[in-house]
């Protein structure tokens, strides 16, 4: 069986790619330092003894055991909330850690995907976003810690396929949201959602007239395991290219939950991009992907999750 090295496997997308590749035949191992990963996302991973997590901080070098063929780096807080508590160590994680990662693909030879970011776009100047844009970023501001990691991880992992021949792929995420992810995280869904299971006001920064598009966690996943298994190198945009601004989603959160909120507006954080939709004609080219699953569903099957999470 091919064997898959995930880093950053008990986050919220790292445990659904852990449960992916499982499915699709291979033999996992997770490694993360759980700073904003959580174990109960992988706890029943551990009967399947094809599934191996290690406690670990990738940030120092890398070392396991036996044969690789695939090395994939999630790890790195990805929440505004997370990474703005943890700058140097979002830093460290996409600098120390990406270089630690591909020096373990390149010691087993194996193939390397990067989980990289839409936010290295920046609040971008071209829209739709393709991945030949280069991106609008303020590398000293304070979304800068995440977006400047993501855009280095890039860069060193693009510098050894380029000298070393390793097999790179880098996926560029677009707003994704699904199961497992932490209540109130500081990610718009699950702020919504959960302030709506609370009957609390829905939190809205600026005049909500800003745009994202999301993706639903399984189709996500399909399209990372679609790019891990091509033969395309370099970036490549995986996200749902249906774009709503954020009063359109707080209405839908509030229909799909029952909730009577009312929404209430905070001042736009700094940086904050205005619009964000993926350009998806790479991925629809090389691996025939396409999101499946719309938003209206993909919040009912969250929300069904977050009052499952309540009543455990």
């Amino acid at each position: 069986m091919p064997r898959a090295v995930v880093t950053g496997g008990s986050g919220f997308l790292g445990s659904h790619l852990c449960r992916g590749l499982l499915a699709r035949g291979y033999d996992v191992i997770a490694v993360d330092s759980l700073l904003t990963g959580r174990i109960e996302n992988i706890e029943e991973l551990f009967a399947d003894e094809r599934f191996t997590f290690i406690h670990y901080d990738v940030t120092n070098y890398i070392s396991v055991d036996g044969p690789v063929d695939a090395v994939l780096h999630f790890a790195s807080p990805a929440s505004p909330r997370d990474y703005l508590e943890f700058p140097i160590k979002t830093l460290k994680v996409g600098s120390l850690g990406t270089h630690n990662a591909l020096g373990l693909a390149k010691a087993k030879g194996a193939r390397f995907l990067l989980a990289s970011t839409s936010e290295i776009y920046g609040d971008p100047l071209v829209h739709p976003q393709p991945e030949s844009y280069w991106g609008n970023v303020n590398p000293v501001g304070p979304r800068g810690v995440y977006d400047e990691a993501k855009r280095f991880a890039e860069a060193i992992s693009m510098a050894y396929h380029n000298v070393h021949g390793l097999d790179v792929k880098i996926v560029r995420i677009f707003n994704t949201m699904g199961p497992r992810m932490r209540a109130a995280d500081g990610r718009v869904v699950s702020n919504f959602v959960d302030q709506a299971i609370k009957g609390e006001p829905l939190t809205v920064y600026g005049d909500g007239l800003q745009t994202r598009s999301f993706c639903f966690v399984d189709d996500e996943v399909r399209g990372i395991i679609g790019l891990l298994e091509s033969s395309w190198n370099g970036p490549m945009n995986i996200g749902n290219p249906n774009e709503y601004t954020i009063l359109e989603l707080a209405e839908m959160v509030k229909e799909v939950t029952g909730s009577k909120s009312e929404v209430v507006f905070e001042p736009l954080p700094v940086d904050d991009p205005t619009r964000r939709r993926p350009d998806i004609t790479l991925a629809t080219r090389e691996l025939g992907w396409r999101p499946e699953i719309d938003l209206r569903t993909g919040l009912t099957r969250m929300y069904e999750w977050f009052l499952k999470e309540r009543s455990s």
